[in-house]
C-alpha cells in the first residue's frame, strides 16, 4: 500500500529554501544544520558517507566520489518511466527483497500530475507511481517522522541534491538502522505555477502534454495524449521569454549538481540517450548487483569540446545577473546551430562536465548579485575550483578557509 504523505506542519519561513521538508518536522532549528544554502561542509559529509572525499582532479572534481560511472540502461524500459525506470527499479528491487521496509519518493498529485507529492511507499507495485518527472517543491524529509512512527528502520530515500544534503547532515541522528539513497541529479526546479506557464510556450495544447524531458542531444522531448512526440531544439527554448523568477535564487545557486552524497546517483546527462549512473559507495554498489541482468551497462564515451559553449553560457549569465537582457541568437542561426550542437558540442561525459562547470559559474554569479554575503560560506571548494579556468575567483574574502583564513 502506498501512504501518501499525511498532513504536514507548514513551513518555518526561510530565506533561501527549497522546502525540502526539515522545516515541517518537530524541530525546525534543524535547518541551520541541515540546509545546503546556509554553510554546507562537503568534505565532512563526503568522508562520513563515502569513507573519503572527492579528489580535485579527474572526473571526480566535476561529479564527487566515484567507484564507478556507467551508461545504462533497464531492459526492457518500464512503462511510464522518465528514461527507462531505473533510479525507482532500484528502489522497488530493495523492497522486493526485503532489505527495506519502506521507500521515501514523490509521486504525482491527485489534481496535477506535474505537481509533485512526497509519499511513503511500502508495496513494491506501487513504485510504478512514482515514475517520470514532477515539477515543483516537495517536502519529502517531513516524511523521515512519519516513516520512523510507523515503524520503519530500513529505507530508501530518492531525492535531489538539496534534499539529499539535509537528510546526510541529519543522518546520524535519525532513529534508522540503515537509509539507502537513491539520487537524481539537480533538475533546476521552479514552481507547479511557472511550469505550466513554460508548457504552453511550448504547446498550443499544454495540457495534452504526458511527458517533458531535456536530452543529452541538445533537444527537449515533448509527448502528447494522442502518442504524437516533437523535439524541441534547446536553441529554439523561449528561456529568454520567461519571467526573471522563473528559477527561483536557490536553483540558480545550486553548489550540487550530481547529487554528491546519495550512494548511487542516477541522471542523463552523460548517458547519450541511456541514463547516466555513478556508484559511489559500497551501498550503491550492492542496489546495482541486485538488479543482476535486467540493466546494461556500457563505459560513458566524451565527445567535443566544451570551453566554447561554457563561456557563452557565462558571457549570457553575466548579463542575466545583472539584470541586462540577454543575447539573443538571430532567429536564422538558431536552426543552424540547432543542427550542428548534436554533431560538434560536447556529448557524453564532456556534455556532463560543461553542465557542472555553468551551474558553478551561475553560481557564483547569481549570489554576487543576490546574497553576497552568503558567498563566503555557501561555496564550496569543489565550485571555485570548477569555475576558476574560467576566470571566476573569488573576490576579498568570499572564499571561505577551514584554518579560520581567507583569501
Amino acid at each position: 500500500m502506498t501512504s501518501i504523505s499525511p498532513p504536514l506542519r507548514d513551513p518555518a519561513p526561510r530565506g533561501l529554501c527549497t522546502d525540502c521538508g526539515v522545516s515541517r518536522m518537530a524541530d525546525a532549528s534543524a535547518c541551520g544544520k541541515a540546509c545546503q544554502f546556509i554553510k554546507p561542509d562537503y568534505p565532512q559529509l563526503e568522508t562520513q558517507v563515502h569513507g573519503r572525499t572527492a579528489t580535485t582532479d579527474g572526473d571526480e572534481a566535476f561529479f564527487g566520489v566515484t567507484g564507478a560511472m556507467y551508461r545504462a540502461a533497464l531492459t526492457p524500459a518500464r512503462q511510464g518511466a522518465q528514461w527507462t525506470g531505473l533510479t525507482t527499479r532500484l528502489a522497488e528491487r530493495l523492497l522486493e527483497t526485503g532489505q527495506i521496509d519502506a521507500v521515501l519518493a514523490v509521486v504525482p498529485d491527485d489534481a496535477d500530475r506535474w505537481r509533485p507529492q512526497p509519499a511513503l511507499i511500502t508495496d513494491p507495485a506501487d513504485m510504478a507511481k512514482a515514475r517520470g518527472m514532477r515539477m515543483g517543491y516537495a517536502p519529502l524529509l517531513a516524511l523521515l517522522e512519519p516513516a520512523r512512527a510507523a515503524g520503519h528502520r530500513r529505507i530508501a530515500v530518492i531525492g535531489i541534491p538539496c534534499q539529499i544534503y539535509a537528510l546526510r547532515a541529519l543522518e546520524r541522528k535519525l532513529d534508522f538502522d540503515r537509509i539507502y539513497v537513491i539520487g537524481t541529479p539537480c533538475s533546476d526546479n521552479t514552481t507547479t505555477e511557472n511550469f505550466h506557464g513554460f508548457l504552453a510556450r511550448l504547446t498550443d495544447a499544454p495540457d495534452t502534454v504526458t511527458y517533458l524531458e531535456f536530452r543529452a542531444d541538445y533537444h527537449v522531448e515533448l509527448r502528447f495524449q494522442n502518442g504524437t512526440t516533437r523535439l524541441i531544439p534547446f536553441l529554439k527554448l523561449p528561456i529568454s521569454d520567461l519571467p526573471p523568477d522563473f528559477f527561483p535564487v536557490t536553483c540558480r545557486t545550486c553548489v550540487d549538481y550530481t547529487n554528491r552524497l546519495a550512494d548511487i546517483t542516477v541522471g542523463y546527462m552523460a548517458g547519450e540517450g541511456d541514463q547516466w549512473l555513478i556508484v559511489r559507495n559500497a551501498r550503491g554498489q550492492e542496489m546495482l548487483d541486485g538488479l543482476g541482468a535486467e540493466v546494461r551497462l556500457n563505459t560513458p564515451a566524451s565527445h567535443g569540446k566544451r570551453a566554447g559553449p561554457v563561456k557563452g553560457f557565462i558571457a549570457n549569465t553575466r548579463l542575466a545577473a545583472g539584470g541586462l537582457p540577454l543575447r539573443r541568437m538571430p532567429d536564422f542561426m538558431r536552426g543552424i546551430m540547432g543542427w550542428l550542437m548534436p554533431r560538434i558540442g560536447p556529448r557524453g561525459l564532456e556534455f556532463a562536465r560543461a553542465r557542472v562547470e555553468m551551474k558553478a559559474a551561475e553560481t557564483i554569479l547569481h549570489l554576487r548579485r543576490e546574497a553576497p554575503a552568503k558567498i563566503k560560506n555557501m561555496v564550496p571548494d569543489h565550485v571555485w575550483n570548477l569555475a576558476a579556468p574560467y576566470g571566476l575567483e573569488p573576490e576579498g574574502d568570499e572564499r571561505h578557509r577551514a584554518d579560520g583564513q581567507n583569501n
